[in-house]
């Protein structure tokens, strides 16, 4: 690079170093251990081994992980990771080789990525609500020659455990699988040398309208991704985090990660519960938690005196990511438990698109928000031109994170660098992002255009409904039609003419559902997603 392009990256880095100090990431401290830090992450890049090799040499005694179990520290997790790495290598996982894990929130999930980070092995996170065939053909597609699993999971894998490397994660009752904790204490705890390369990680799309797919992701060349985040989202070092979300999942991941980078204390539950999960937060005086939607509303349905028991005022930020936000539903949690509510919006293939900040769900509820540093996010027509504010196209997608392309091949459509995210949607005057709908959900009814995710916005202000999902399905006369599943709340005397009158009274007449079925629960995956295959 010439003296004008390293001058002009200027700005940038000193904007990146502002964020970082602001953070905390980089402040005074003892200077052997910021040194030392500095260089185990030189040495290991910005990878899981990274993230905690380097917390462990700078932050030794302090607490990295509570779950279950009780508290390890930096220096704890640091060294079973390592033994843990050298009981792995000895049943013959290398670098490279592939690492399928199956585990709830626990330290079981975070000791195996960090271990198989050690070895350079590539890490397949698997849906704990997969069935046993799934499990399987997930883990011969992706090649993987070792699996970590919770114990309760045996029967699901039991078709894949024959000529694998199998180490159990959480035990309950008796095995005859190794676990990792025998493999700690049978193994050393020394360091190992970095791979030759990072290993990379694989994680599966929700599935939610058709097979989950393998998304491959390398390791991030530097900390911008880490910086743009931080940038939208006041995340601070050293500070605790209560990860509700399932880590397998694209946004728990995502939050065990940024853990790593500011040495936070995260806090684990293998179950989500809401109750359990505002005593963790009041517990340990948490200033983030990082949810899944359905957990807000889960969080919200629990009666006003069972809340009023957790002081939730340590809250500095709740994360919510992995389906559509509501604006009601974003509005009631702030009214209840202040402003503090960040939405990001993203994929599993492109990471982030745009984080919606509290004023702005307040600004424009239902806003997916604005892209954070770093990030091109454009309106493109079916053309692939570009779509005027206001006007409906599809979402394209740039930044650092975008995923490398599907193991089993393929990729999301491309345009100028930009990566399709299959989303509908368009941004206001004021910039603000809004997201429609999928590019595959929209149905053509009568010669209109229709999204259910805009009839299912309105249904769910309702004061009636507690849940809601539409779909289309074919239709003999229109084309397509509208068909609504509704679960009313407990007591509501709701009807079908009363939805389809509500919706009539708000929206053209085209978007009323021509059928409404009243459900005692909507069909959800492991990460909260609404399974509309199985309502089609």
């Amino acid at each position: 690079m010439d003296l004008l392009g390293r001058l002009s990256t200027v700005p940038r880095q000193l904007g990146a170093l502002k964020v970082l100090v602001d953070t905390g990431v980089l402040h005074a401290g003892r200077p052997d251990r910021l040194v030392s830090s500095v260089r185990a992450m030189a040495k290991w890049g910005p990878t899981a081994a990274g993230g905690y090799v380097a917390s462990a040499v700078r932050y030794p005694d302090e607490v990295a992980l509570i779950d279950d179990l009780g508290a390890l520290t930096f220096s704890q997790v640091h060294q079973r990771t390592n033994a843990l790495a050298h009981g792995l290598r000895a049943l013959g996982v290398q670098a490279g080789d592939g690492v399928g894990v199956l585990c709830r929130n626990h330290r079981g999930f975070v000791e195996a990525t960090v271990a198989a980070s050690k070895l350079g092995a590539h890490v397949l996170y698997l849906n704990t609500g997969f069935s046993g065939p799934q499990t399987c053909d997930v883990l011969d597609r992706e090649g993987a020659v070792a699996i970590v699993y919770d114990s309760e999971f045996a029967d699901v894998v039991s078709g894949a455990t024959e000529s694998r490397v199998c180490v159990v994660a959480w035990r309950e009752g008796d095995t005859p699988v190794p676990t990792i904790d025998q493999l700690v204490a049978d193994h050393p705890n020394t360091d190992l040398e970095p791979p030759a390369s990072p290993g990379r990680v694989v994680i599966l799309t929700s599935g939610t309208t058709g097979a989950p797919k393998g998304a491959a992701r390398g390791t991030p060349r530097s900390l911008d991704s880490a910086v743009a985040l931080f940038s939208r989202i006041p995340l601070r070092a050293r500070q605790t985090t209560v990860i509700a979300a399932p880590t397998f999942h694209a946004w728990g991941l995502a939050h065990l990660t940024i853990g790593m980078a500011l040495s936070s204390t995260v806090v684990l539950q293998r179950r989500f519960d809401p109750e359990q999960t505002l005593r963790a937060v009041a517990t340990h005086r948490a200033s983030a938690l990082a949810v899944v939607p359905v957990m807000l509303q889960r969080m919200l349905a629990l009666p006003e005196e069972t809340r009023a028991r957790y002081d939730t005022s340590s809250l500095k930020v709740v994360a919510a990511s992995g389906s559509a936000l509501t604006g009601e539903l974003a509005v009631r949690w702030m009214d209840a438990f202040g402003d503090n509510l960040y939405n990001l919006y993203g994929s599993t293939e492109v990471a982030w698109a745009s984080i919606a900040t509290p004023a702005e769900l307040r600004q424009a509820p239902g806003t997916a928000g604005r892209p954070p540093t770093g990030t091109t996010v454009r309106i493109l027509d079916d053309e692939g031109k570009p779509v005027p504010a206001g006007r409906t196209g599809r979402i394209f997608v740039g930044n650092e994170l975008l995923f490398e392309g599907y193991t089993g091949g393929g990729n999301k459509a491309m345009v100028d660098g930009l990566m399709s995210v299959g989303d509908m949607g368009h941004f206001d005057d004021d910039g603000l992002l809004f997201v429609e709908g999928r590019d595959d959900d929209m149905i053509v009814s009568g010669g209109e255009n229709v999204f259910p995710s805009e009839v299912e916005d309105l249904l769910a202000r309702h004061t009636d409904v507690a849940d809601v999902a539409v779909v289309g399905v074919a239709d003999d006369e229109f084309g397509q039609r509208l068909k609504a599943f509704v679960v009313a709340c407990p007591g509501a005397k709701l009807t079908e003419a009363a939805v389809k009158g509500h919706v009539k009274e708000h929206l053209a007449r085209y978007k009323v559902p021509r059928e409404v079925v009243f459900l005692d629960e909507l069909p959800r995956n492991a990460s909260g997603k609404i399974l509309k295959r199985e309502l089609r």
